[in-house]
Parts: C-alpha cells; sequence; structure tokens
C-alpha cells in the first residue's frame, strides 16, 4: 500500500465514516466491505436484500457479520426519504415516481448520503458510470459556482504523486468547463497533500500553436486566474513545458510553473483517457480513480473492470473526501 493510503488512514482512524455500497451482491464489493469493516476506518453500509446478501457471503466465505445490510423495500425511514426525494426534485418527480426510483440501489444509496444517514457512495463495479453518476447530479447535486462535475485520478509511483484531469466525465469541454476542473482538481489535490501547480495543456505552449483548441485553452487559464487569483496555475502549456524544468526554461521562461507542475488538466476527454493510461501502462504508476468532484458530497465511481482492492482504495478516498468536507 502506497504512502498515499497510508497517509489517508491515519486521517481516518478514529475518524470512520460511513459509506455506501449500493452494489451489495457483488463479490468484489463483498470482499472489501470486509476488510473496511474490520478496519474500523470506514463503516461500509450494503445495500440489498438482506438475505441473499448474506447468502452469497456465505458461499464466497467472507465475513460481513458486522457490516449494515438496507433493503430499500423494507427501510424503516422510506416515507421520510419519498418526501425528501420530492422536495429535492422540486416537481420534476412525483410521490408515485419517488417511491419506483428509490427500490433502484443507486437512489437509495444517493439518498442515504443527501439526507446525512451515510457520508459518501461508491458504485460502479456493475452499472454504468451514468447510472451512478446520475442519481447524484440530480440529488446531491455540484457546489456553488460548479456547473458540472468531473473525474480525476490520482498518479502514484513510489513518492511521486500527480492529478490528472479530467479523464473520466466530459468528453469536450469547453472554457468555462476547463477553468472549473481546474480549480476543482486543485482542491482535490490538497485532500492527498499535494500543494496545487496546475498547468493546462494543449499541443501548444504560450501561443506557440494558433487554434480554436489552443485558444479555449488560454481562455480556461485566464477564466480560472480570475476565479481564483491566489492558485498556482498557468498555460497553455505541452507537456514537456509543463513538466521537465529545461523545457519550461526555454518555452515558458516567465511562467510561474518552471516544469515543476503536479496537476495536469487536459483538453478533452481523450487526451486525458490516453493520457492517465499511457502514464499507468507504460509508466509504472498505479491510477488511483477516478475520483469525481464538484459534487456536494463524496460520491465515486468504480470501473465495471475493477477489482476488490480497487473497491476498498476508493471507499477510503471516498472516506476522506467526507472527512475533509466537514
Amino acid at each position: 500500500m502506497s504512502d498515499l493510503f497510508t497517509d489517508i488512514k491515519g486521517r481516518l482512524a478514529g475518524n470512520a465514516r460511513k459509506i455506501v455500497f449500493p452494489e451489495g451482491l457483488d463479490e468484489r464489493i463483498l470482499t472489501a466491505a470486509s476488510a473496511l469493516q474490520k478496519e474500523g476506518l470506514v463503516t461500509p453500509v450494503l445495500v440489498g436484500i438482506k438475505e441473499k446478501i448474506e447468502q452469497k457471503a456465505t458461499e464466497l466465505n467472507i465475513n460481513i457479520s458486522d457490516v449494515d445490510i438496507l433493503d430499500p423495500s423494507i427501510y424503516a425511514d422510506f416515507e421520510e426519504m419519498v418526501t425528501a426525494f420530492v422536495e429535492r426534485r422540486n416537481g420534476k418527480n412525483t410521490e408515485e415516481d419517488a417511491r419506483k426510483m428509490l427500490l433502484d440501489e443507486n437512489y437509495f444509496g444517493t439518498m442515504l448520503v443527501y439526507m446525512n444517514k451515510a457520508d459518501g457512495l461508491v458504485s460502479g463495479a456493475a452499472h454504468s458510470t451514468a447510472d451512478t453518476v446520475r442519481p447524484a447530479l440530480q440529488i446531491i447535486k455540484t457546489k456553488e459556482g460548479v456547473k458540472k462535475t468531473s473525474g480525476v485520478f490520482i498518479m502514484v509511483r513510489d513518492e511521486e504523486k500527480y492529478v490528472f484531469a479530467d479523464c473520466a466525465i466530459n468528453i469536450a469541454p469547453n472554457s468555462q468547463d476547463l477553468a472549473e476542473i481546474a480549480i476543482s482538481s486543485a482542491e482535490t489535490a490538497r485532500l492527498f497533500d499535494i500543494d496545487p501547480r496546475v498547468a493546462m495543456l494543449s499541443f501548444s505552449t504560450k501561443g506557440s500553436a494558433k487554434s480554436e483548441e489552443t485558444e479555449k485553452v488560454s481562455e480556461a487559464v485566464s477564466i480560472a486566474k480570475e476565479i481564483a487569483p491566489d492558485l498556482t496555475l498557468d498555460g497553455e502549456f505541452q507537456f514537456d513545458a509543463a513538466f521537465v524544468p529545461s523545457v519550461a526554461e526555454k518555452k515558458a521562461p516567465g511562467s510561474v510553473l518552471k516544469g515543476d507542475a503536479n496537476v495536469f488538466v487536459f483538453p478533452g476527454l481523450a487526451a486525458g483517457n490516453i493520457g492517465y493510461k499511457i502514464a499507468q501502462r507504460l509508466g509504472g504508476f498505479d491510477a488511483v480513480g477516478p475520483i469525481l468532484q464538484g459534487l456536494n458530497k463524496p460520491v465515486n465511481d468504480l470501473s465495471r473492470g475493477c477489482s476488490s482492492e480497487d473497491a476498498y482504495k476508493l471507499a477510503l478516498i471516498t472516506a476522506a473526501q467526507a472527512l475533509d468536507a466537514q
């Protein structure tokens, strides 16, 4: 386990947070929940039919005897949840709609977080990103001043830690989106003890090429600096100018960044997704995430190809986000 998680565990000791897992029948989730409950740093809550979940755990020889299991169909506070959901949706869903929708494990789990009956949610092992993110956007919603959520990876290799964004959500962000992603990514970096130095990436460095794509990034830099003037941020940069001091000295000698960026904001999802996978597969980095940011409460999305360790790690991160948001 990297120093990243050693630090997170240290912060969670004595500060356990309740994290909901809507996919209570998934073997990987059961394994992660058992490990988390045993350590006492996260209090896992599984969603589903209690008898079926316990039977599955017994068959797999996974101990979940101390793990809470909530079944939406017999949940004691279901009526309270229906009322809160209808109120939150503000006329977009009827009470009848709510009764059907809240039987869905992701909507039910997200409402537990919204109603402060849990601190965060981890889903996606058996659901699409849309299935995880849609209830979060409808119920928890984005923070004031943030129009869109975004997804980052913490790239870890030995003592090195970097933030890559957006690698999971926004296909073609505009300038305003990129500025929001940059500011949110800086906040995420601080959560992991990274003092953010943000580079807005492109195929151009400081006007070396001109196109709509490069101007979009340049404009995003201006917007982000106006919103967060104290944030160390610059662009547009090619990656080498953001990361290699000798290249930065030649290509951007007047920049506040001197080839020492540690938060990298990609101009679009294609570049971000490809970039983090290259670093992971060729560079030997551990890619932790995606971590969703910009929401009022922490909800995070697993890949359907995830392992039990991935679920375990993302639960720790979600708990750390909840602790930081206090």
